[in-house]
């Protein structure tokens, strides 16, 4: 069974409009709701793809309601905590010329309402995977990622990281089974430019030395560079196609990629299966059904 955690779901409320006029009334010309959250993103793929999973985490209140109402409505599987007090943030985002986002704080996060998360975790089995993707809400403590791989070490979890700067350097020493930097969170971790596809397969051997088992790496246009476990490099240029939103592109990949492991236990077949999902939603006003994952897949070169 994969598991994905969400520590600060969202819904993200979608406008469009002609321009953006501060201080004036803006009227939309269309509105969407969609519930966000990168290992929600993760879930709802997965399951797009008919790979069962089972989407954890943290809601509140009538919008954490609504979140996993939608979900659940879309046939993801959830076990999320239900925290007592607040709400569930809404995530506004203003589509016109150019793209302006007002993101939400989200609830506070007790320590009891964090042990109720540990619980469930607890009935994770060897071979079960764990997708720990996305930020971290400031009510909860900056290591919360390495105490989980802590809490799991010793159960033979295949974990997932997807997190950026010392979120995700912070959790190697755990070897984790996949992370899925992107090229510009490489230059970050290293502090330094990357030019050349050379330099970034470079740093992907230097993030397996310091303990990834894959390294995952997209690079939006540019495709993505894999580093399996058997220190194999594969690379792949993207595929050809219009680019419409690329929210929830790179949640895409890291569930193509799972479902291709889970379908044949090939890396070559994930790794191309993982481009073909990422850009099948980028290609997609909203997130790749199986349909449009399997068009790309057979129109990659």
């Amino acid at each position: 069974m994969i598991y994905t955690i969400t520590f600060n779901p969202a819904l993200d409320y979608i406008m469009t409009i002609d321009s953006l006029e501060v201080g004036s009334v803006n009227r939309s010309k269309t509105e969407k709701i969609l519930p966000g959250g990168k290992g929600i993103n993760v879930s709802m793929v997965l399951t797009n793809l008919g790979v069962e999973n089972t989407a954890l985490g943290f809601v509140a209140g009538f919008t954490g309601k609504n979140i996993e109402d939608i979900i659940k409505e879309r046939g993801c599987k959830t076990d999320f905590v239900i925290l007592e007090d607040g709400l569930s943030r809404i995530n506004v985002k203003l589509m016109s010329k150019t793209e302006t986002e007002i993101n939400g704080n989200g609830p506070s996060i007790s320590e009891a309402e964090v042990a109720e998360l540990f619980a469930k975790l607890d009935k994770l089995k060897e071979d079960d995977t764990l997708v720990l993707a996305g930020s971290v809400p400031s009510s909860l403590p900056d290591d919360i990622y390495s105490r989980i791989l802590e809490h799991l070490k010793d159960k033979g979890v295949r974990i997932v990281v997807d997190a950026t700067g010392d979120l995700l350097v912070n959790c190697l020493k755990y070897k984790p089974f996949l992370i899925k930097p992107n090229n510009f969170e490489l230059e970050q971790i290293f502090n330094t430019k990357l030019h050349l596809r050379e330099d970034i397969v470079k740093c992907a051997f230097r993030l397996k030395e310091m303990g990834a088992v894959n390294v995952l790496v997209s690079m939006g246009k540019d495709g993505a560079i894999l580093v399996d476990e058997q220190d194999v490099v594969h690379d792949m240029v993207a595929p050809d196609g219009k680019v419409v939103n690329t929210v929830g592109a790179g949640d895409s990949m890291v569930a193509g990629f799972l479902a291709g492991l889970y379908e044949k236990n090939d890396y070559e077949y994930a790794f191309k299966l993982s481009v073909a999902t990422g850009s099948a939603s980028a290609f997609s006003e909203d997130l790749a059904t199986k349909e449009e994952v399997h068009k790309v897949y057979r129109e990659i070169r």
